[in-house]
């Protein structure tokens, strides 16, 4: 739940393609190690970010009201998508519950409003490093996955959709699907 990279300054209309786009071709651009991906909404490719399958069920709350547990591969692909995106959803939440200046309108110039957001991300990660119990989070494992920053690892520099992260996601996901089904009392 911590940031790894903040973009501030595009409108919220603007397509989250766009947006994406910009992040990874700046100077201090959104890195992503080749052969690691990303979890995304249905807004961006299927490429180094593993988007959900379209006309799937995947709201956690299609799977909590239903009750009914994922009849194939894709189903259970986007309800553990829809688990794991959920913490991305909690850290927003968790955010702005921090920081009531992120919850309502602000009239100061664009590049005050984003360095307020940089700084409230910043402080964020702070308390959530140096904070042994922090009242506002439910309790969370701690997850140490950081990236080296070496010279010889290759990234990722532009964004298109591909056949092989397609089939890399289609494997994946049958992967999940046939351990689940292996793991489930008959």
């Amino acid at each position: 739940m911590n940031y790894v990279y903040m973009l501030c300054g595009w409108e919220g209309s603007a397509a989250d393609s766009r947006v994406l786009k910009d992040a990874i071709t700046r100077a201090n651009s959104f890195r992503i190690p080749d052969g690691h991906y990303y979890l995304c909404d249905s807004g961006y490719t299927n490429g180094p970010f593993l988007a959900l399958y379209r006309g799937v069920r995947y709201h956690i709350q299609d799977w909590n009201s239903q009750r009914t547990p994922p009849q194939n591969a894709h189903e259970l692909f986007n309800k553990v998508h829809a688990k794991t995106r959920y913490v991305i959803e909690r850290s927003f939440t968790l955010l702005k519950g921090r920081w009531a200046i992120l919850r309502s309108n602000s009239f100061y110039p664009v590049k005050v409003q984003n360095r307020i957001i940089m700084g409230c991300g910043l402080l964020h990660n702070f308390i959530r490093t140096e904070m042994p119990y922090d009242p506002l989070e439910a309790e969370i494992p701690e997850v140490d996955d950081q990236i080296s920053d070496d010279n010889d690892v290759a990234f990722i520099n532009q964004v298109e959709p591909s056949q092989q992260w397609s089939n890399w996601r289609e494997n994946l996901a049958t992967n999940m699907f046939d351990e689940w089904r292996g793991n489930r009392p008959h």
